[in-house]
């Protein structure tokens, strides 16, 4: 009997402690800008609320890329009191739709949460340039419009190295490359591309769901005529793509010689 009383007062203690937390409930988990102008930071305060019967203490806002800033109400947060995490874009140098996700990492019941802001960055407003200007920029050309990886496993990590050339007559920088996805990072091999010179960007994908699929990659750079190039990324995402071994095919089917 006194085990029994033992076990149910464990029981009820935990019950109390796990209702005894923090929780946080956003008011919303992701804001759509819309189309925006290329320059300014664009940035949405999300608000939430403690709804839980303890502080709430958010102990970091971490952002997908270096391109998004967070910031956040740093004190504790009393239950049914209410809080902002201010997310903000940078659109400098980065035309075209982008997707940023921000993890935030608190004492709640749910220790781990994400936020989503979206948009697109429209260069119409772009600065106008004189024909002298024009004549001495650096122009791109990429080797090829999109790239189909075929077949590929769930979770694999692919690689692409994307030969590009400099056609102007000023040196040339790839600035940015990102893809509303969210699924693509890079590298260059050199900073800057001489005229009349290849450069290459490598582009890592990691694939954000199964089958086919695929994702336009905004490639800039500090071509004034044309700063944003699109890639296209094709690939079909299957669960897997060995191959049964015969021995195994046949197993059933296999008699021992006597």
């Amino acid at each position: 009997m006194k085990k029994v009383i033992h076990t149910m007062a464990i029981l009820y203690a935990t019950a109390i402690i796990s209702l005894s937390q923090p929780a946080i409930k956003f008011e919303t988990e992701s804001y759509e800008f819309g189309d925006i102008k290329e320059g300014p930071a664009a940035c949405y305060e999300f608000v939430f609320t403690n709804t839980g019967t303890e502080p709430l203490v958010i102990s970091n806002a971490a952002p997908s890329c270096g391109c998004t800033t967070p910031t956040w109400s740093r004190e504790p947060i009393a239950p049914g009191a209410k809080g902002t995490i201010k997310a903000c874009y940078n659109t400098a140098g980065r035309p075209g739709n982008f997707y940023k996700s921000i993890t935030i990492t608190s004492n709640a019941d749910v220790p781990s949460k994400a936020i989503y802001i979206k948009g697109n960055v429209s260069n119409t407003q772009a600065k106008k340039y004189s024909e002298e200007e024009i004549r001495l920029s650096p122009k791109i050309v990429l080797e090829k419009s999109a790239h189909n990886f075929g077949k590929v496993e769930k979770n694999q990590k692919l690689s692409l190295k994307l030969n590009v050339k400099n056609m102007g007559r000023t040196d040339l920088k790839v600035t940015s490359v990102n893809a509303s996805c969210n699924c693509v990072t890079y590298t260059t091999a050199k900073d800057y591309i001489a005229p009349g010179e290849a450069g290459v960007v490598e582009l890592t994908y990691r694939p954000g769901s199964m089958n086919e699929q695929q994702d336009v990659v905004n490639i800039s750079s500090n071509d004034i005529t044309n700063p944003s190039q699109k890639f296209t990324l094709q690939v079909n995402v299957v669960e897997s793509i060995a191959p049964q071994s015969i021995l195994k095919e046949q197993k059933s089917n296999f008699v021992p010689f006597k």
